[in-house]
């Protein structure tokens, strides 16, 4: 038994991607959604690992940062990020954390072939996510760490404290903006909740893009987002989420001992796709967008 801790859950897609990987490969296991408020975190997760056949849990927002606090050792990812999205406990009794959704972003960008490495990035958010996607960007991890990071968040002084954090562990430059206008940026990524409802306003103005930036939307829900759909019809590289998750799948099989599981995920994930992408993107599993006919004042694609 395994458990993805959120409050709320209803847009946690981790489940049925999961699940359906442990019937494919023959795994005795299931992975179950459970709404937790933060009040209470502490309490379950002492509780819950008292279970025998609980072995690990998925986290998702908004504990990721308070999971820190109660795991006994995590990567170094995670304590530089200050969150842990994936909990077990080893064979001393203890709990291990991790944190893949950085490693699973990077990857996501190398699939759709946009490059970080040198680049300018506005991060709107600074929650669990954020943090872990700004951690994989300062350091690089094969392809070259961003040239600056900003971060955007409307909660007085979170975005500060994650760029300090990051800027301290870190060579890359970090600092928190005052406002979520994208003006001089190359790559800017909405890892806030904005878009999981209809009705939330778009993460960012659409005026001050620069026509060579992409956007990544790491909102599981209404995808392809409002805000993907408006960068798109400007020509620009927009992306929804779903390839941060499926390119820390398999990260998420090896750190809970399914090691088979990982290695045949790893060597070829259309099947996730095929399960996690909406009607409106499933021509996209084989041929992934690209923007349509950049003009002169924009880069090609494989520049961005």
């Amino acid at each position: 038994m395994y458990f993805i801790l959120g409050d709320p859950v209803e847009q946690v897609r981790a489940p049925e991607t999961f699940n359906g990987l442990f019937a494919q490969n023959g795994i005795d296991a299931v992975l179950v959604p459970i709404q937790v408020p933060a009040a209470q975190l502490a309490g379950f997760v002492q509780s819950v690992f008292q279970a025998r056949n609980v072995k690990g849990l998925w986290v998702t927002m908004p504990h990721k940062e308070a999971m820190l606090g109660l795991v006994h050792s995590c990567s170094e990812t995670a304590r530089i990020a200050g969150a842990v999205n994936a909990v077990r406990r080893n064979a001393a009794g203890q709990l291990e954390g991790a944190l893949f959704d950085g490693e699973g972003f990077l990857a996501s960008l190398a699939y759709y072939g946009i490059t970080h490495g040198g680049k300018r990035v506005l991060v709107i958010g600074a929650g669990g996510a954020a943090a872990a996607i700004g951690t994989s960007l300062a350091l690089g991890q094969g392809a070259g760490a961003a040239r600056e990071l900003a971060f955007f968040d409307p909660t007085p002084g979170k975005a500060a404290a994650l760029a300090a954090r990051i800027q301290a562990a870190t060579a890359t430059p970090a600092r928190a903006v005052a406002h979520s206008d994208p003006a001089g940026f190359d790559l800017v990524v909405n890892a806030s909740p904005l878009g999981l409802r209809a009705s939330d306003p778009l993460p960012c103005g659409m005026d001050n893009l620069e026509r060579h930036c992409a956007l990544v939307d790491i909102v599981m829900k209404n995808q392809p987002t409002p805000w993907v759909q408006a960068a798109r019809a400007r020509g620009l590289q927009a992306q929804p989420g779903f390839e941060m998750l499926i390119q820390q799948s398999h990260l998420y099989l090896d750190f809970f001992g399914f090691h088979g599981a990982a290695r045949r995920l790893q060597s070829d994930c259309t099947p996730l796709r095929r399960q996690m992408y909406p009607d409106a993107l499933a021509h996209e599993i084989t041929q992934p967008f690209r923007p349509a006919t950049p003009t002169e004042t924009c880069p090609p694609f494989q520049n961005f």
